[in-house]
């Protein structure tokens, strides 16, 4: 495998990545059955047609504007900065409509797909965010939505579920593989492959095959451009560092992008550390995985030597996922991200840090990064940080008071 350069970091920059192909680099493409070929094709020439359409672009915003509640704002964090010793700001994802980041995405393809001519939405779900942003999202529209959940998932985040079924939303449990978000993402794919011309999967990660990376990413790039701007406004300058928590990867792909080709900015993902550096202990994908193919798309993969994908653990159902977006796996390929991981047990201390000095309850999955900003800061003081806030954690507090946070 040929990896990129850094001529191929300022293609992206440029936005000239993906290819026409879908690949960032080798990364991407489309790893498809025959049976999805059309509605995959259907989609990105919707898809683009759509993005490239000024009265969509005003009605998405408009939407984004007065139900999503966007911008959101950028807070800084005085008393984090005091603890460790740096300037942290927080790009405040977790105050938009339905609580996370996944709303931008869910809202802008459920437009495009209500634009399609789409009336059954397909969605997966892991932590339950996406599944609710979806839900809501065809809410507002007057679509009919079904999303795939992993079993262990619907115990560990009930009360979303409880939300997807008040906003209309069917969830349907997966049982089968490991029961969590690789498993819901395999049923959504197998139910859009028995209607590929009357479903729109409505996918909530930048994975899958070409062109969800670009979509999702298109989609979700409202955050880093907000943030860019608000840094500049209300800092005085752009951040030393941007930091997010990786899972598929869309709340950090939507930050990082907009500062790729801002070289004086690091870029720092944080995975999903688990229990330990074992296969099955973790879902740190960059950390410890290789090269593969899973869902579509060209990527990194936790699996074993035989290339088999490997069941993760994660204390957060959000990261609890064995591949990784290809763009991420770009950037990690060139050099220009930095991908680390945060065990549960460093997650959840940061989580309750966070609580207790800024009155903010984040999401686990965001309680990574802020043990990641922690670590960052104390090899880089004096330093501004850009921290993704990607959502809030009251749908963590049954898992919390199981982990003896909040009992």
């Amino acid at each position: 495998m040929k990896l990129p350069g850094p001529n191929d970091v300022a293609a992206l920059a440029a936005g000239q990545l993906p290819d026409a192909r879908g690949r960032f680099g080798p990364f991407g493409g489309r790893y498809i059955p025959e049976t999805l070929v059309a509605a995959i094709e259907r989609l990105e020439a919707g898809a683009r047609a759509a993005l490239a359409d000024p009265s969509f672009q005003a009605e998405l915003g408009a939407e984004l504007r007065s139900w999503v509640g966007r911008p959101t704002p950028l807070s800084h964090a005085p008393r984090l900065s005091e603890a460790w010793g740096a300037d942290v700001w927080l790009k405040r994802e977790d105050l938009a409509h339905t609580g996370a980041h996944k709303i931008n995405n869910a809202l802008g393809q459920a437009m495009i797909a209500k634009r399609m001519g789409a009336t059954r939405i397909v969605a997966e779900t892991g932590a339950g965010q996406h599944g609710v942003a979806s839900a809501a999202a065809c809410a507002r529209l007057g679509l009919h939505c079904i999303v795939y959940m992993g079993a262990v998932d619907v115990e560990r985040q009930a009360p979303n579920v409880r939300r997807m079924k008040l906003f209309g939303a069917e969830v349907i449990p997966v049982t089968g593989g490991d029961a969590t978000l690789r498993a819901a993402i395999d049923e959504a794919l197998r139910d859009w492959v028995s209607d590929p011309a009357g479903t729109f999967y409505l996918l909530g990660s930048a994975v899958g095959p070409h062109p969800y990376p670009w979509l999702v990413r298109e989609l979700q790039a409202v955050i880093g451009l907000e943030a860019r701007g608000q840094m500049l406004e209300m800092a005085g300058g752009l951040p030393d560092v941007a930091i997010a928590c990786v899972g598929g990867g869309s709340n950090a792909i939507g930050l990082f992008h907009p500062f790729v080709g801002d070289e004086s900015v690091e870029l720092l993902g944080i995975e999903a550390g688990g229990s330990g550096n074992g296969l099955g202990e973790h879902a740190a994908t960059l950390a410890y995985g290789t090269p593969g193919v899973l869902h579509g798309t060209m990527s990194y993969l936790i699996q074993n030597t035989d290339g088999q994908v490997i069941e993760t653990h994660s204390v957060s159902a959000g990261l609890d996922y064995p591949g990784v977006g290809p763009e991420h796996a770009f950037l990690h390929a060139t050099g220009r991200a930095t991908y680390l991981a945060a065990t549960d047990a460093e997650a959840l201390d940061a989580l309750q840090e966070v609580c207790r000095l800024e009155g903010i309850l984040p999401a686990i999955e965001t309680a990574h990064a802020f043990h990641g900003a922690r670590r960052w800061a104390a090899e880089n003081p004096g330093k501004r940080i850009l921290i993704g806030c990607s959502g809030r954690g009251d749908k963590d507090l049954d898992i919390l008071a199981k982990q003896g946070v909040a009992s």
